[in-house]
């Protein structure tokens, strides 16, 4: 670890377990088994921002965030343009940004690699004023999070009810209109499935399917697929896996752009989160904004653009 740090490490009592004060009590263990002061914080929902908030006031030079991918985004959009830096103990569903960073995956790994890892800096994405750190998206994935939500309030657990979402495509599933330009001029008017915009470039093909190689390239990626059917669209994932690019799939980089909706508002989800924004929707790439823990050896390396 770059020097000694004041710590304050944020649980979050919402994601992966419902017995919060056992796992505080395990956390709590590790840090000390690892020689780590902290202090823990347990938080639900948006008290999760309210105690990074407490915790940047209070001195913390690492704000560490227990659960999954939307527990990191709620305290990075605190942390993003200070010195204070992000540390990661992934105990969400699918811990994307735990991946792509090489942080471990289990808590007592994770925990030690605070202890001797190092400092990094990355890049994040920005949608009107909200940071994303793995990617922002419109059309099919913010309705089918809603579906499954409101599967959910009805009793539904949270597989079955994303099972029952992706059924229920067969049925109906939604218009999306969009006007696309970028700050290079490029403009499109497309009907589409979804809109994926990455921070930075993801792998649409082949065994790296879904993940990134560079996360500081200072560019927001743009997937853009066609409108199509619950068949087609099982066909392009295919493609993918087979390790073939889809034909059908519109890509590009920009570190600006502005997606314009027919409707004066839009789902959008940002790192699998889903909020309502005005539109047009801004989005920028902020280079090097974020400050996060990794383990040793793992820093992201200087990149350029070309």
């Amino acid at each position: 670890m770059n020097g000694p740090h004041r710590i304050t490490c944020i649980v979050n009592c919402g994601a992966g377990s419902n017995r919060a004060a056992e796992e505080t009590a395990r956390l709590r263990a590790i840090f000390a088994q690892n020689n780590l002061e902290v202090e823990l914080v347990e938080a639900e929902g948006p008290e999760v921002t309210a105690a990074a908030v407490r915790a940047v006031k209070s001195g913390s030079t690492l704000v560490v965030a227990v659960g999954g991918d939307g527990t990191l985004n709620a305290v990075a959009n605190v942390l993003v343009g200070t010195e204070v830096a992000l540390g990661v103990v992934p105990l969400g569903t699918f811990n994307h940004f735990a991946k792509d960073m090489k942080i471990p995956l289990d808590a007592e790994t994770a925990i030690a690699t605070l202890a001797t890892g190092e400092i990094t800096r990355i890049d994040v994405g920005e949608v009107n004023g909200r940071i994303f750190l793995n990617n922002s998206s419109l059309g099919l994935y913010p309705w089918l999070v809603r579906q499954r939500e409101k599967l959910q309030q009805a009793g539904a657990s949270k597989w079955r009810a994303f099972a029952s979402a992706l059924l229920s495509l067969a049925d109906y599933y939604p218009r999306l209109y969009v006007r696309l330009k970028t700050a290079e001029r490029h403009e499109r008017r497309r009907e589409t499935s979804f809109v994926f915009i990455g921070n930075n470039q993801y792998e649409v093909s082949g065994a790296r399917l879904g993940e990134r190689q560079m996360v500081n390239r200072g560019e927001l990626w743009v997937c853009r697929a066609p409108r199509a059917g619950q068949l087609k669209l099982l066909l392009l994932g295919l493609q993918a896996l087979l390790g073939f690019k889809p034909r059908e799939l519109e890509t590009m980089a920009s570190g600006e752009l502005w997606i314009e909706t027919k409707s004066k508002r839009a789902r959008v989800s940002t790192d699998g989160e889903v909020s309502v924004f005005d539109s047009p929707l801004h989005y920028i790439s902020r280079p090097q904004a974020l400050k996060v823990m990794v383990p040793a050896g793992c820093a992201v390396p200087t990149a350029t653009s070309g």
